[in-house]
């Protein structure tokens, strides 16, 4: 017997007990389903927190003071920013000051967050400004109090996004600081995300009142806000090759080292965004791994199901066998008559769950707002799982109708 009659024969088998098959397939469907979705959401999720740090910068070097091992001498200096922005492994280098305090307009006041950068730092954040324009060399130096803001804090302080003229008032420690805005920038895309769907979910969550803005401004401004020194304990840097990153990590390192003549005090910590990306990838994998194996219980469930209906098919089609291995039919081709149904009985139900896994893994990517990321080695994990159960669960109940003698079989009513 060739396959297409095997196949024929399983099918017709299938839709003579229809409501028997579907309720045997069913562990394959839901064991199926629960894994592909899992695997498909868990990819679409890994593949947005990579995505937003990428975004953030793959070929980006950070590097801060340790401030338990340091002296004033070794933070970080102006001078030793032009030094290793002059490396030819390095193309953007950036400090980075972060500062709370009280923003307010005419029309709000709320919790704020000034990042003080200087000229790099549209390329350390990697976010153009869709109104206005980043701050000048000029204004840098000057400490001219200019910012460029957050398209969603902009909205947040003054009921609109192209804010340009604009000034906030920020307090810190009790002084006041007027500054304009420039630019408006849309941060949340350069992560990754949507600025009006970030704004629905703060607002459907009642923080949009609470939750503070965000503006970048020259460091020079920050630090005259704070009236700290001329130094610095954070450093971001943009390597020019995002192959090379330790290359431009070590040259910078030791540039600053040689400047400070600390290299036996080891005070500096190095993180490159490569490491994190690279982390946390395997980190979302072993996760989502983990998860679709606990899933993966209910396909031994509908395993044993498909043994149980099978060895029930072979009770009661025993004198259909007697006939045929009377009338000449060799032990291998009931074997895989039987294996065959077995099979198709778990395929049918594996593309069943495929499908329905799918649009559960498109109905919670749609809700979590995360790309849906339908890989086609998930599909061949349906098919392959399927076929897989078909064939384990089902050779028994095969090979036990194959080798049943055929005149006990015939005296079977």
């Amino acid at each position: 017997m060739n396959i297409k009659e095997n196949i024929r024969i399983a099918l017709f088998s299938i839709r003579t007990n229809l409501m028997r098959s579907l309720l045997t397939m069913l562990g394959i469907i839901i064991g199926v389903a629960s894994v592909i979705a899992i695997i498909t959401v868990g990819n679409g999720g890994r593949d947005y927190i990579v995505g937003m740090i990428r975004q953030m910068g793959s070929s980006a070097i950070s590097i801060m003071v340790d401030s338990t091992k340091a002296q004033p001498s070794d933070y970080i200096t102006a001078e030793d920013i032009d030094a290793i922005k002059s490396l030819d492994t390095v193309e953007y280098v950036s400090p980075m000051t972060m500062t709370m305090g009280t923003m307010s307009t005419d029309h709000k006041s709320s919790l704020g967050m000034i990042i003080g950068g200087n000229c790099d730092l549209r390329y350390v954040m990697s976010g153009d400004c869709i109104y206005g324009r980043y701050f000048t060399q000029a204004e840098y130096d000057a400490g001219r109090p200019v910012c460029v803001i957050d398209v969603t804090s902009a909205q947040q302080l003054f009921g609109k996004k192209n804010v340009v003229g604009e000034y906030i008032n920020f307090q810190f420690n009790d002084v006041v600081s007027r500054i304009k805005v420039i630019g408006v920038t849309d941060m949340a895309s350069a992560f990754g995300a949507d600025s009006d769907k970030m704004m629905e979910n703060m607002q459907a969550m009642g923080g949009a009142d609470l939750a503070g803005g965000m503006f970048l401004v020259p460091t020079t401004l920050s630090m005259q806000i704070m009236g700290s020194q001329d130094s610095f304990d954070t450093l971001y840097i943009m390597a020019k090759d995002e192959n090379d990153l330790d290359g431009a990590a070590s040259a910078a390192m030791n540039r600053i080292r040689a400047r400070h003549n600390n290299a036996a005090r080891d005070c500096y910590i190095v993180t490159n965004m490569a490491t994190y990306i690279d982390l946390l990838d395997t980190v979302i994998n072993i996760f989502t791994i983990f998860i679709a194996a606990v899933s993966a219980i209910s396909l031994l469930v509908g395993g044993i199901g498909v043994m149980n209906i099978m060895l029930v098919s072979i009770t009661e089609r025993t004198r259909e066998i007697g006939i045929r291995k009377a009338l000449g039919a060799k032990t291998s081709t009931i074997l895989f008559q039987f294996l065959t149904e077995s099979i198709i009985l778990c395929l049918i139900g594996g593309l069943i769950g495929l499908l329905l896994g799918v649009f559960g893994a498109a109905v919670v990517s749609h809700i979590m707002n995360i790309p849906l990321a339908v890989k086609f080695r998930t599909v061949l994990l349906a098919i392959g799982f399927s076929t897989a159960i078909g064939v384990i669960f089902g050779v028994y109940p095969a090979r036990r109708a194959a080798k049943m003698p055929p005149i006990e079989a015939l005296r079977q009513d």
